[in-house]
């Protein structure tokens, strides 16, 4: 593309993203800010369509030593330990959270397997028996021991109230 070519491109462009700004209701602007906001916005387009724009170096990616081995960390039943601080946790969700990482992040920063817990074993059995115990994971209706309620007769379409009212 010629330069002459981009310049005009910069300025139509500048001077359609100032209409859109004058066009906002909520925009309060005098006569005098419309040059300078004219001017920001082409310096803004010209920089973006340029192609000798400086691009933000990349960071090598840090390198992070565990406090831990990854061993150690799973050594005990009643809790995890951080490979971020050391410390012991039932769950590590909340205190990945603290440090912005996900448990998928975690994971990569170590080098740590897909199916790397992120809750303690002897944690993770009592929740489940828990939910057993209140009944989570049963169908409706359905008591430990017994079979399936047996399906009731067809009542030709109409609800179980409709029915009764037109037995009664």
């Amino acid at each position: 593309m010629s330069e002459d070519t981009m310049t005009a491109n910069a300025v139509e462009l500048a001077t359609e993203l100032t209409i859109a700004w004058l066009a906002n209701p909520n925009t309060r602007a005098s006569g005098e800010d419309v040059p300078a906001f004219l001017r920001t916005m082409h310096d803004a387009v010209t920089n973006l369509s340029s192609s000798t724009a400086p691009s933000a170096p990349e960071e090598p990616a840090a390198e992070y030593t565990p406090a831990v081995s990854v061993r150690k960390s799973l050594a005990s039943k009643d809790h995890l330990i951080s490979l971020i601080d050391g410390k012991p946790y039932k769950t590590l969700r909340r205190h990945l959270a603290g440090h912005g990482l996900t448990p998928d992040d975690y994971r990569q920063r170590y080098g740590l397997k897909p199916d790397y817990p992120m809750v303690a074993e002897s944690y993770s059995e009592a929740r489940r028996d828990m939910a057993k115990k209140i009944g989570l994971g049963r169908k409706p209706g359905a008591r430990r021991g017994e079979a399936a309620p047996a399906a009731e007769p067809a009542t030709g379409g109409r609800g179980r109230r409709k029915a009764a009212q037109a037995e009664g």
